[in-house]
């Protein structure tokens, strides 16, 4: 049954690219469409992202924010008001020159991002010291038109959310821009069970037009590395360029400090990843569409549905449960809920009916157990409490395995010829070192750890006195 099962699906190991495409096809998540590099999100994989989705949102409006929604276009001229933040989105914007059989006489950009938007409205509505802080957060697509595609990692058209906050001072925007990257973490590691190492991009890697950029990262299961969510403190820069400004308490004008924060869809090319395996998909419980699948066996014989709808109903209470009533045979469902990742799966067939059990099959491990009808709603919480905390502890696991440490360069480019992983290393802090170590391995800087950890006094790739730790990986 295995082998007929994964025949659609190529191997991992094979090739890692062509696992992720079966996967994210065969198991319903997405379809493509008529435009390049663009995906049809399928009501399975939809259901998935509103699982995250919810699960985020929940945690934002817990820490004070509001959900707004700003305009599809931006004009080119409020576009043009930041200069390093035009000139960072300049090769991935998508523009609209005509309406109807009419040329415009100022184009319009398909949003890549909403500040410019955010600041022209928070310079209508902020005024006073009162006024603030300003949290709004914005749950919509956007479009960057990107060279390589991707499902879910790298696509023209995506779906996030983008926080926009106003604040007082410098310190209170710094707090929020930590607060919000925790917030990220906590999904991803709460939800997702995918571990993530929290930092600071470098400023060749940060948000153009930012401060600086906060970022989690995350190590697929093939060694590249994925940045999975990003919160930048924006500084005074885009409140200057647009006049953004309140009278303090002492009736002195100032600037706002601003931030802006988001995650997408991508974290679910991130799961996928980071999770699955040569059979198909596999679920963290809490993202689940379906947590419970229940498969009747010998479902002809008399009362065998009844009995599985009305366990349907009574599970419900505790946890996502469907069931499959398809005239398909057992083992095709068997394979096809494994496939697309459902965490626990529910066998019941007249002898468990007689006996008074059920039989439940774990996807991450494999493991069945006989669980009796008194105690199957109990044992149904414990399972997935314990499913959802081994798929994190094996995902740590993997990502301690493919960490490695390099002292000097010689020693980097080796590991990144013969390995693939995050390499901690020391960096001197110079742009050159970072565009060589790229330009000779193919690595980019992931993030300067918040926990840092010195394996050197000297920089990696200069030998010069160095005394920032950074994370370095090939990434998606």
């Amino acid at each position: 049954m295995g082998k007929e099962f994964v025949k659609d699906i190529t191997a991992m190991d094979d090739d890692f690219a062509q696992w992720y495409t079966d996967v994210v096809t065969k198991a319903d998540l997405i379809d493509y469409s008529s435009v390049r590099g663009s995906m049809i999100i399928r009501p399975y994989g939809y259901a998935l992202w509103e699982n995250i989705k919810t699960a985020l949102d929940n945690r934002i409006k817990a820490t004070g924010h509001e959900n707004v929604y700003m305009p599809l276009f931006i004009p080119e001229s409020l576009l043009q008001k930041e200069k390093d933040h035009i000139e960072g989105f300049a090769p991935e914007v998508a523009w609209v020159t005509h309406g109807g059989s009419e040329e415009l006489t100022e184009r319009l950009c398909v949003r890549p991002t909403s500040e410019v938007l955010f600041c022209e409205h928070y310079k209508n509505i902020i005024h006073s010291y009162r006024d603030l802080p300003k949290l709004y957060n914005q749950w919509a697509n956007v479009v960057r038109w990107e060279k390589t595609t991707r499902p879910f990692l790298r696509t023209l058209e995506f779906l996030w959310q983008e926080g926009h906050t106003c604040h007082a001072t410098d310190e209170e925007a710094h707090e929020e821009t930590k607060k919000m990257l925790e917030v990220y973490a906590d999904v991803c590691e709460n939800v997702l069970a995918i571990p993530v190492v929290k930092g600071q991009k470098t400023d060749k890697e940060k948000f153009a037009g930012a401060k600086f950029t906060y970022t989690i990262e995350s190590l697929m299961h093939d060694g590249k590395a994925l940045q999975s969510g990003t919160s930048h403190h924006l500084g005074d820069g885009f409140a200057k360029a647009f006049g953004i400004q309140f009278t303090d308490k002492d009736g002195q004008l100032q600037y706002v400090q601003q931030t802006s924060w988001g995650f997408t869809t991508r974290i679910i090319g991130a799961m996928i990843m980071v999770h699955g395996d040569d059979r198909g998909l596999v679920i963290p419980p809490k993202a689940a569409p379906t947590q419970v699948m229940i498969v009747p066996i010998a479902q002809h014989k008399e009362g065998v549905l009844d009995f599985a709808y009305q366990l349907k109903e009574s599970l419900s209470a505790i946890a996502r449960v469907d069931i499959d009533a398809s005239d398909k045979k057992p083992g095709w469902k068997f394979n096809e809920y494994e496939m697309k990742g459902v965490p626990l799966r529910l066998e019941v067939g007249p002898k468990d009916i007689e006996n008074k059990q059920v039989i439940l099959a774990r996807r991450d491990t494999g493991e069945k157990v006989i669980v009796s009808m008194d105690q199957l709603e109990s044992q149904i919480e414990i399972i997935l409490d314990d499913i959802q905390r081994n798929l994190f502890a094996k995902a740590k696991e993997l990502r301690e395995q493919k960490t490695y440490s390099a002292t000097t360069f010689d020693e980097l480019k080796d590991i990144f010829t013969n390995k693939t992983g995050f390499v901690k290393a020391m960096w001197c802090g110079d742009r050159e070192c970072e565009d060589q170590i790229k330009e000779e391995t193919s690595a980019t800087s992931r993030c300067i750890p918040f926990e840092q950890d010195s394996i050197s006094r000297e920089c990696v790739c200069c030998g010069r006195e160095a005394d920032q730790l950074v994370y370095w990986a090939k990434a998606y």
